[in-house]
């Protein structure tokens, strides 16, 4: 999908429903423009193999990313021999960002599975994960809170994420595909709710950025973030 007539410095419309499934712990349906990801969180009561359940003093949080094959333009192959690169790369950025966002040592020895699934793609599905299932979470820990699993609250930040772009020498804020496939410069960023940024990931698509450049995209980031968290808390009243 274009751009159209949206500001530089303006979000795509941006919508997250709660409690979209009932079987997950939590779960949320975020849409930003075109692009459609929906977000659940699963408990397993265990950890991970390569955690000693006997030693750990923590539990644990992983991700999972995947587009549905109806997700794109072209049927997007399912991948059945595990997770690919791309794929593999995004499902440890959600998991770093969410992990960052909870104090893991206060929800016993048990396993958050996140999985983020895209039904519709247009940009953004990684950012857009990250702040749809950061709700997610935050239900799933409620609810285990009112089911006594957990004594208190583990969580200990907010966090979202977006996506900015130099495109025809114009920094713009929430990259649709049509931004994301013409822009020489690529920026997703993670940030929690006091301002801190958690992961910033800028590459040059056969280009270079200056300082300036760099800066200007950070604080387009901060603007656009900083909506997606007042979204957030909009939706978990």
């Amino acid at each position: 999908m274009a751009r159209g007539d949206r500001a530089n410095d303006e979000l795509r419309e941006t919508s997250i429903k709660p409690h979209y499934l009932e079987n997950p712990k939590g779960s949320a349906l975020i849409e930003t423009g075109k692009t459609k990801v929906i977000c659940t969180v699963m408990v397993e009561e265990s950890l991970p193999p390569w955690i000693n359940e006997e030693e750990a003093d923590h539990g644990w949080l992983t991700a999972k990313y995947g587009m549905l094959p109806g997700s794109g333009e072209e049927r997007i192959r399912r991948e059945r021999r595990g997770a690919k690169g791309r794929t593999k790369e995004i499902q440890r950025l959600i998991g770093r960002s969410l992990r960052a966002g909870i104090d893991l040592k206060k929800i016993g020895p048990r396993t958050l599975w996140i999985d983020c699934d895209v039904l519709q793609a247009d940009g953004g599905t990684r950012t857009a994960s990250i702040t749809g299932a950061w709700v997610a979470l935050k239900l799933a820990v409620q609810r285990m809170i009112d089911d006594g699993d957990i004594d208190e609250d583990p969580m200990k930040r907010q966090v979202a994420a977006t996506s900015v772009g130099v495109i025809e020498d114009e920094e713009r804020l929430d990259l649709c595909y049509e931004d994301d496939f013409n822009a020489d410069v690529d920026m997703n960023v993670v940030m929690d709710h006091e301002g801190n940024f958690i992961e910033v990931q800028a590459t040059g698509e056969e280009a270079v950025f200056t300082r300036e450049q760099h800066d200007k995209l950070l604080d387009l980031a901060e603007k656009g973030i900083k909506e997606l968290l007042e979204a957030q808390k909009k939706v978990l009243k």
